[in-house]
């Protein structure tokens, strides 16, 4: 299965910055990575990254390369904002395009509900708009606005990792759930490091050497090698 993480806007992009000067796209690529890492934990999955963190990609360019992937779910991640000041506006909502397939209701619906239990924000719903990233991709597709940076309460949430890692938590556990998603077993190596206390030619010294450290606690063994 194929996920597009769309960490919505740029580095550079004007205007798009809390009150105490957050920039959105910090917030959002944030997420993103940590979304992107427990994603690819799954079996059989693949994420592609349509921003950048070094320029802005134009939103055409972002929808293109989705449709040309042919990926079955696009997700973007934004921050919220009201005005260019502090105010009252506060909590999350979920956007689709208004003629998309009921999937993508249902996945932006599932996305909401975890969202708003995992963070306990107020519940804004599931809304359609107009975003091109939207309107432009042949999957499923959500846009995220996982609150307001022109609230104050919630751009110093926005600003924690650990509410960070809550978004993507969340959105992680309803994307596991609606696409019945498995987990992969990762398997474990354990590395051992051998530290060698000496080197005889004669075997009774690398006996009396063994014995030693024996004595004192040290695992201890003796191999032959030659020369």
């Amino acid at each position: 299965m194929k996920f597009i993480i769309d960490a919505g806007h740029g580095p550079e992009t004007a205007g798009k910055q809390s009150p105490n000067g957050m920039r959105e796209y910090e917030f959002n690529s944030s997420v993103a990575a940590f979304l992107t890492e427990k994603l690819l934990t799954l079996n059989g999955i693949s994420v592609t990254h349509v921003h950048s963190d070094q320029r802005d990609i134009p939103l055409k360019t972002r929808t293109d390369q989705a449709n040309k992937l042919k990926a079955n779910c696009y997700i973007s991640i934004h921050a919220n904002a009201y005005g260019t000041g502090w105010n009252t506006a506060q909590g999350i909502e979920t956007y689709v395009y208004p003629s998309k397939p009921r999937e993508a209701w249902e996945l932006a619906k599932k996305i909401q509900d975890e969202l708003i239990k995992a963070t306990g924000r107020k519940n804004r719903g599931v809304k359609t708009a107009n975003f091109h990233v939207l309107r432009e991709t042949e999957m499923t597709a959500v846009l995220i606005e996982c609150g307001f940076m022109t609230n104050k309460e919630e751009a110093d949430l926005l600003q924690t990792t650990a509410y960070r890692k809550l978004c993507a938590q969340a959105i992680f556990s309803a994307l596991i759930e609606f696409y019945r998603l498995e987990w992969t077993e990762i398997p474990t190596t354990k590395i051992l490091y051998r530290v060698q206390a000496g080197a005889f030619t004669q075997y009774h010294s690398a006996e009396k050497l063994a014995k030693e450290l024996k004595a004192k606690g040290f695992d201890s063994y003796i191999t032959k090698t030659t020369e």
